[in-house]
């Protein structure tokens, strides 16, 4: 009773080693998220080891916001949003300028980060484009 229990939990932070003190017993689903949920983790270096602590336990605290496997990030069933364009004539300024050029590199970028978006269900398509 009282015993403190030093726990290691690996984090592919640099290589290193984010070790945990808790007090009693570790519980299982706690350990469940730390090594399933949160293996490809990274946290800062300059963190202390109280503020990677801390961070661990306000993550599981409130896992259920944040993405699961079942529950894509931005997929939030009864909370959608409809966004109204309103642009009527004459155009601002702004809106009448050509759209910047991108080189193939950074277009190619784009368009695979637009489709990551859009698999996650933060973007979907609108319109005939």
């Amino acid at each position: 009773m009282g015993d403190n229990k030093r726990q290691k939990f690996d984090f592919l932070n640099n290589k290193r080693q984010i070790t945990v003190v808790k007090n009693g017993e570790k519980s299982q689903e706690m350990d469940f998220f730390i090594t399933e949920k949160l293996k490809e983790a990274e946290f800062n270096h300059e963190l202390s080891v109280k503020m990677k602590e801390k961070s661990i336990d306000f993550l599981f605290k409130y896992k259920n916001a944040f993405e699961t496997d079942k529950e894509p990030l931005g997929a939030i069933f009864g909370h959608e949003v409809d966004i109204i364009l309103n642009v009527e004539k004459p155009s601002p300024p702004l809106l009448r300028r050509p759209a910047y050029p991108a080189s193939p590199r950074a277009r190619e970028a784009l368009e695979v980060h637009i489709k990551e978006l859009m698999n996650l269900g933060v973007l979907r398509k609108v319109g005939h484009n």
